[in-house]
């Protein structure tokens, strides 16, 4: 074997071994001409072993990108004029044809605007956009059409589609943009609460993955939808990470929407959108949500349907997000195993709300439905009066009844409760400002709707200012803190049917005319260590002649003129203390 030469030891990476023993046969290699040899997954393979060598930038792809089997699938080289006004959806679906054709590879989107209908993306294909590389949707309606194989339900129109398909990629810091205003009528979907159907569905969304596995999405921007950004429907292994959306041109401008996924991470994303920002519906299991921001005029995390279990979120900001934040709605549905953990919620409406809705009849032969199993930790919240106008959000939202005045909701109905639920290291701060009227107003009809729905017959919005809680079961409240601005005539929790509760640190602010916390048919209530922050009528109301196994063991409630008030056939015998 020839001895190498000077250049050859300069220019040697490691991990190079694992490369064809032809790339060291010749006398000068270069590190251009050794990298215009490797394709994109060599480069890949060996790019660890590259730090602290003499390359001080990777390769533009434009020079280094060769079409080929397992290569680089460069979009011009099939036809493609990226002039901001060529239709090129044919040279685009051509390079991703010929990718999976052979067995996969890359399809480079290189610098320039291509405008394009719809696209089916296939198994082993890697989408890659350069920073200045940008897939336009058409401003036609003409270019669009059903993605094949993706089922109907809330429409199939696409811009970018795989289905029944494997190993699918999108990555790159380039722009995917759906040219969404094309398609602005005025009108939703109208699938949301109280509406009446007939709703606008026949425009494309951004992308839907249907029924594929191995999906990894990172680092590019995708905006300007003319409907949902993301729908991933039936997927196994989901992967994105780095992603950022920005949605707000058209109705129903959703970020990401599941149905029926597992084994899906969130990562390090950025959503500003017009409706759900992580719609989680139906069973999605498996789900990881970690180190991401959120705003939206509606939900963010909105979960309804199905089995969803086994989810955690953590590390998230929520920010001007008016409609609720997390809002977990149950129908015919068995939700469970569900954490949010270390989140700021800031300038927001209604901050969580759990209950059922949609048609809650469990007939003899289906599971039972279910909420159970839910924790909240270390959450910090700023509540605003009602939802603002986003102001880059081109059409008003009129608030609902309910949106005003919110707080945390929990509305298990008839015969069904929530079942152990945990609230620790919650902080709040509200606006406040709540009526005696608003106070006064205690007998909530048994509605099984969206959050805001349940008080449509209240006055504006609920009885409570901090938590409204009518059947649950096993409920925790540990350090928790609500906080007014403005005098609220409402107390700061009310209990309608709750039992087997346990209240550790409870801290709120009182007020003149009525009770800090408001117990009705309440069994099995434990408060230990509360705080009564300002001046309140009494401690604590109890209701009706079911009340039983009320215990309050310490705390500081020199602030209330009165520690009990009892009503409504309540017994006295129904409260214990140690004070």
């Amino acid at each position: 074997m020839k001895k190498k030469t000077a250049m050859q030891e300069e220019d040697a990476l490691p991990g190079a071994e694992d490369l064809s023993a032809s790339f060291y046969n010749e006398e000068s290699c270069s590190r251009r001409k050794w990298l215009e040899k490797i394709t994109v997954p060599a480069i890949a393979a060996i790019g660890a072993g590259m730090i602290g060598s003499r390359v001080s930038a990777a390769p533009r792809w434009e020079e280094t990108g060769k079409t080929g089997a397992g290569g680089v699938y460069n979009i011009r080289d099939f036809g493609a004029k990226g002039d901001g006004t060529t239709i090129d959806t044919v040279a685009v679906q051509a390079a991703i044809d010929k990718c999976a054709a052979d067995n996969g590879g890359t399809v480079l989107v290189p610098t320039g605007t291509f405008i394009i209908g719809t696209i089916a993306l296939k198994t082993n294909v890697n989408l890659h956009l350069t920073v200045q590389g940008k897939l336009q949707g058409s401003a036609r309606r003409e270019d669009y059409k059903s993605g094949e194989g993706v089922p109907a339900g809330n429409g199939n129109v696409v811009l970018l589609y795989a289905a029944n398909a494997d190993n699918i990629s999108i990555d790159g810091r380039g722009t995917i943009d759906g040219n969404g205003t094309s398609f602005y009528t005025g009108q939703g979907d109208n699938t949301g609460p109280n509406s009446k159907g007939g709703g606008y569905f026949d425009r494309p969304h951004l992308i839907i993955f249907y029924n594929c596995t191995n999906i990894l999405v990172r680092d590019t921007f995708f905006t300007k939808s003319a409907y949902h950004c993301f729908r991933i429907l039936k997927c196994t292994r989901v992967n994105l990470d780095g992603v950022r959306i920005y949605n707000r041109v058209n109705k129903n401008n959703d970020g990401f929407h599941f149905n029926d996924s597992k084994y899906v991470h969130i990562t390090n994303c950025d959503v500003a959108c017009q409706d759900d920002a992580c719609a989680l519906f139906g069973s999605n299991q498996f789900v990881t949500v970690v180190n991401c921001t959120f705003s939206t005029r509606w939900s963010v995390f909105r979960f309804g349907g199905g089995d969803a279990q086994n989810i955690t979120v953590s590390n998230c900001i929520i920010y001007e997000t008016y409609g609720c934040p997390i809002k977990i709605s149950s129908g015919k549905a068995r939700i469970q195993n569900i954490t949010f953990s270390n989140i700021i919620m800031q300038n927001v409406t209604g901050p969580i709300s759990i209950g059922f809705s949609g048609s809650k009849t469990d007939s003899a032969d289906a599971a039972p439905s279910f909420v159970r199993n839910l924790s909240f930790n270390n959450i910090r919240a700023t509540v605003v009066k009602q939802p603002i106008n986003h102001a880059d959000i081109p059409f008003d939202v009129k608030p609902f009844d309910g949106e005003q005045y919110s707080c945390i909701s929990l509305n298990g109905i008839n015969n069904f409760f929530l079942e152990n639920i945990s609230f620790t290291d919650i902080q709040v701060i509200y606006v406040g400002g709540g009526s005696a009227e608003l106070a006064a107003k205690r007998n909530i009809p048994q509605v099984v709707s969206e959050y805001f729905g349940v008080w449509k017959e209240a006055p504006v919005g609920p009885p409570a200012y901090g938590m409204y809680a009518r059947n649950v079961k096993g409920l925790v409240m540990q350090n928790v803190r609500f906080t007014v601005e403005q005098q609220d005539y409402r107390p700061a929790v009310i209990f309608d049917n709750v039992h087997d509760a346990s209240i550790t640190g409870l801290v709120a602010q009182g007020n003149a005319h009525s009770e800090l916390v408001n117990l009705a048919a309440c069994t099995d209530i434990v408060f230990t260590a509360t705080k009564v922050r300002s001046e309140a009528k009494n401690f604590v109301t109890i209701e009706g002649d079911t009340s039983d196994g009320i215990f309050i063991d310490g705390g500081d409630l020199r602030k209330a003129t009165q520690v009990a008030v009892f009503k409504n056939g309540a017994k006295e015998r129904a409260l214990q203390s140690r004070i």
